[in-house]
């Protein structure tokens, strides 16, 4: 009986040591948000770290996340950070259990890995980065510390006469500890919340303004009367997200400024919120496009933007492209969070409607989507154009600097690939013998879409009939009337732009400038 008592009381303590270490990590957490509101929310261990992780991924891991998770692959990457903390969490408990001072300076390993982080961002203001985790990881260490002394203590007149250690002193101090940490995080994220307020505060307060150029009339031709076809406007809710950010930036348009500077700049010139919306806008659709996006993919949608013309801004600075003497023939776009994207500056100013955007379908821009600014250049890959939360505009050189993407395999110039999809049917359907509709979309911004054709199995290609196109920057419906007899049948796509290149068949990675290939459907007709 006393070896099955004394088995059991080591089963608790080292549950409790388990649970110690666990309380440690809740607390290191919890403090360090609650620091990271005196410093900025992005100081956080938990955002820093992440955000570490993502620059430090391989091209081809994070491909594979977009894949397989999607829009989600951020949420997986902070769950699995927390996850390994927890794990980590409970190593140094046990630890402590044995080796009281050891296991506790090893909480100390959390605050090293968050500072490093958190001051090595991209879009760190310096060493102040690195105290919420510093803060956090002390204040989990002395917990610790804390918790396993009442575990490890000597018989005492506080003691359990059963066990010999303090078991009533550790449930005090685990349950103080416990309640402390939780109110600390809360205070925390109410102080970090009260500045997203304000950001949103701000936002709600905009009223845009009419654009001195509006956008023509969609035509009604050009949305087709299809079930399951992409809508030809994307709502806001609906339209894709791709980028680093863990937490999204919520800026206050009040405070929000953009400079722009640099090679073959005659004059410095910055501006607030108010003064683009003060400015002539333009409002024009543009169909936008991920990088990313595998062949039948997601991540592209469709949107009438409104904001000002980039080019103008450009001019007045002085810039001039390099076709007329420019010296510069890079733009790198920096973003509040770090983010740098290359874009070439004949693009920009070859007459084309590249513009930093300051509403999105007749709305402010949402914050998931750059809210206050955002760059759009039509007809490039949103890696080289698209800049969310930007903030600066650098004029420079493409041998001079290498942009994020671009440091990390991808190409400099990545125009947007002549691209199709069957919308309908979805891949293994079980349509009936008849008429199906094929339908889908293509696209080849800038350049617009001349023909769609469509294959049955390995049949002739035959023309689909294509929605009226309204403009070269935007995606273009399509639909074929498919004669459908029973049996398994691959329905293949493949579009011709404007300047009548039609889309290869050679498949291709999207890295390192994009997917191609054509997009195929294997259906069974009952």
């Amino acid at each position: 009986m006393r070896t099955v008592r004394i088995n059991r009381t080591a089963l608790t303590r080292n549950a409790l040591a388990a649970l110690s270490g666990l309380l440690a990590g809740f607390a290191a957490l919890t403090v360090a948000e609650l620091v990271s509101a005196a410093v900025r929310p992005e100081a956080g261990p938990v955002t820093a770290v992440g955000g570490a992780a993502i620059d430090r991924t391989p091209v081809q891991v994070k491909d594979w996340a977009i894949r397989t998770f999607g829009e989600n692959d951020k949420v997986v990457l902070q769950l699995g950070i927390v996850v390994t903390l927890a794990l980590f969490a409970v190593a140094v408990g046990l630890l402590a259990l044995r080796h009281r001072r050891t296991g506790s300076a090893a909480v100390l390993v959390f605050g090293a890995v968050g500072t490093a982080a958190a001051v090595s961002r991209p879009d760190s203001t310096g060493p102040v980065d690195g105290l919420p985790s510093l803060v956090g990881a002390v204040a989990g260490a002395l917990l610790l510390y804390v918790l396993a002394g009442r575990l490890t203590a000597p018989r005492t007149a506080t003691a359990d006469a059963e066990t010999g250690w303090d078991r009533r002193g550790f449930l005090v101090a685990a349950t103080a500890a416990a309640a402390a940490s939780t109110a600390a995080g809360a205070v925390g994220r109410g102080l970090n919340g009260r500045s997203a307020q304000d950001a949103v505060t701000s936002r709600n307060a905009v009223k845009l303004p009419a654009p001195a150029s509006p956008a023509e009339p969609i035509p009604a031709g050009a949305r087709l009367r299809v079930r399951d076809i992409s809508p030809f406007t994307t709502p806001n809710k609906d339209f894709y997200r791709v980028d680093t950010a863990l937490v999204i930036p919520k800026v206050d348009a009040n405070g929000w400024r953009l400079r722009i500077h640099g090679e073959g700049v005659r004059r410095d010139l910055e501006f607030t919120y108010q003064d683009l919306l003060d400015r002539p806008l333009i409002e024009r659709e543009i169909t936008l496009c991920c990088v990313s996006n595998e062949v039948g993919g997601p991540y592209i949608g469709h949107a009438r933007w409104i904001g000002v013309r980039l080019a103008d801004l450009l001019k007045e600075a002085g810039v001039k492209p390099p076709s007329r003497g420019g010296k510069a023939d890079q733009i790198i776009a920096r973003s509040v969070d770090g983010m740098t994207l290359g874009t070439p500056v004949e693009d920009v100013m070859d007459g084309r409607d590249a513009m930093l955007a300051l509403g999105m379908n007749g709305e402010p821009l949402p914050f998931v989507h750059g809210f206050p600014v955002r760059m759009l250049v039509p007809g490039l890959y949103g890696y080289v154009s698209a800049c969310k939360w930007i903030e600066e505009i650098e004029l420079t050189t493409f041998d001079a600097y290498d942009a994020y993407w671009v440091k990390r395999s991808w190409a400099r110039r990545a125009p947007i690939k002549t691209q199709s999809r069957i919308d309908t049917p979805k891949p293994f359907a079980r349509p009936g013998a008849g008429t199906v509709m094929v339908a889908g979309v293509a696209w080849a911004q800038h350049r617009g879409i001349e023909k769609v054709e469509i294959r049955v199995d390995d049949g002739p290609w035959r023309p689909a009939s294509l929605a009226e196109q309204d403009t070269v920057d935007t995606w273009r419906q399509w639909s074929y009337p498919w004669k459908a007899t029973p049996g398994s049948h691959t329905l293949t796509v493949r579009a011709t732009d404007g300047t009548g290149e039609t889309q290869t068949e050679k498949r291709t990675k999207t890295v390192p400038d994009g997917a191609s290939g054509w997009h195929s459907v294997v259906v069974t007709v009952d």
